[in-house]
């Protein structure tokens, strides 16, 4: 199914994080979330290979990303648009959106992601912050925050890279 590799190839970062989607998950196998994310980056940080993922603490996803040491950044197969779209607009509290947007979890180790993904990095946590209105430099920014809910970053470091075989 999937096979470890140190390194996946990303021909553009930016089309990847920022156009096409990504799910951020984390959970055990008794209980887990996912959600549909097109922001963050990835990069060195700390001499470390890193993914920085945020989260606004309004999200179901929080809380797994509050009590999990890891997490997983998966990017799926071709034709599951609709997967991203019900995992960025139904809540796991309210409903089992795994199921209904038809993924089927799969865990290596203490990560989960999915069988549908052709990619997924296997991050643990080091550095978590939340943003600080007062360190934005760019009026623009605040508009991003009508409600005042900011973002909690959380940089993994990359300890693993499943690839679909």
């Amino acid at each position: 199914m999937f096979v470890h590799t140190n390194e996946v190839e990303i021909k553009d970062p930016f089309t990847l994080i920022g156009k096409e989607k990504l799910l951020l998950s984390a959970g055990t196998r008794e209980c887990c979330n996912t959600m549909t994310a097109s922001w963050g980056t990835m990069g060195i940080l700390w001499n470390k290979r890193v993914v920085c993922a945020v989260i606004r603490p309004q999200r179901y996803t929080y809380d797994f990303f509050e009590r999990e040491p890891y997490f997983t950044v998966s990017v799926l197969s071709e034709g599951h648009e609709d997967a991203y779209r019900i995992c960025g607009t139904k809540s796991g509290r309210d409903c089992d959106k795994i199921t209904l947007a038809g993924l089927t979890p799969y865990f290596e180790d203490n990560a989960v992601t999915f069988e549908q993904a052709r990619v997924a990095i296997v991050c643990k946590k080091i550095y978590v912050q939340d943003l600080d209105p007062a360190g934005f430099l760019d009026d623009e920014i605040d508009r991003h925050y009508a409600l005042k809910d900011y973002h909690r970053l959380y940089c993994g470091e990359i300890v693993d890279i499943l690839k679909k075989n």
